[in-house]
C-alpha cells in the first residue's frame, strides 16, 4: 500500500537568524517563523493528514502547532530531532564544515553525532511511524540537518541541496515495501 509523508524543517529561529549552530540546544521562533509556518499552513488545509508528529524540540513543535492552528493531537518524538553538534552547539555556523563530506564525522570528537548516526536515527523513527497500519498521511515536523541526512539515504541529495532547505521546506516522500521515494521538496513562498 502507497503511503505519504510529509517531513518538513521547522520556521526560522532566532539561532537561524543570527547564524548559530542549532542542533540538540534549542531557540525560539521568530516573527519570521512565525509566518513561514501559517504559510506552510497554508499548503496543508485542503491535505487529509491521518497523524502528526514532531522533534522533542520546541522549535518543531510550534511551527506543528501554528501549521494545524493547535486543534490537533501530535505525538513528540526524540527521533526526529536535529542532529547533536557537541561543544559547537551556540556557536557561529561560520564554525561549521565546509561542505557534506566533511559534516559526515567532524562533530564526534567534539560530543556530537556522526551524520550517519542521524541518518540511521531518522530512516528507523521514519519506518516505525509509517509502518503503523493507520498511518496512510503523516506530517512530521524535523530539521534541516535531520532531513537532509534522511534524503541521503535514499538518493543523491546534492540536486536539492544546491536549490536549498529553506525554514519550512516540506519533503514529499512516498512510503511503500519499507522504502521513502521523494517525490518532490515544496518550498513555499517564505
Amino acid at each position: 500500500m502507497r503511503k505519504i509523508l510529509y517531513l518538513m524543517r521547522h520556521g526560522q529561529t532566532l539561532f537561524n537568524a543570527r547564524r548559530k549552530v542549532q542542533g540538540f540546544c534549542d531557540s525560539p521562533l521568530t516573527e519570521e517563523g512565525i509566518r513561514q509556518a501559517k504559510v506552510a499552513g497554508e499548503y496543508f488545509k485542503d491535505i487529509e493528514i491521518d497523524h502528526f508528529y514532531s522533534s522533542t524540540q520546541e522549535r518543531a513543535c510550534d511551527t506543528l502547532e501554528i501549521i494545524t492552528d493547535n486543534k490537533v493531537p501530535y505525538v513528540r518524538l526524540k527521533g526526529l530531532k536535529e542532529m547533536n553538534f557537541g561543544m559547537f552547539e551556540g556557536e557561529s555556523e561560520d564554525l561549521n564544515p565546509k561542505g557534506p563530506k566533511e559534516y559526515e564525522t567532524f562533530f564526534v570528537s567534539y560530543g556530537g553525532e556522526s551524520s550517519n548516526a542521524v541518518r540511521d536515527r531518522m530512516v528507523k523513527t521514519c519506518r516505525e511511524i509509517m509502518e503503523k497500519e493507520d498511518h496512510k498521511v503523516v506530517l512530521a515536523v524535523s530539521h534541516g540537518g535531520a532531513c537532509f541526512n534522511f534524503l541521503k539515504a535514499w538518493q543523491d541529495p546534492a540536486e536539492e541541496l544546491e536549490k536549498g532547505f529553506p525554514n519550512c521546506s516540506i519533503f514529499k516522500y512516498e512510503y511503500q515495501d519499507k522504502k521513502f521515494k521523494l517525490l518532490e521538496v515544496i518550498r513555499p513562498e517564505v
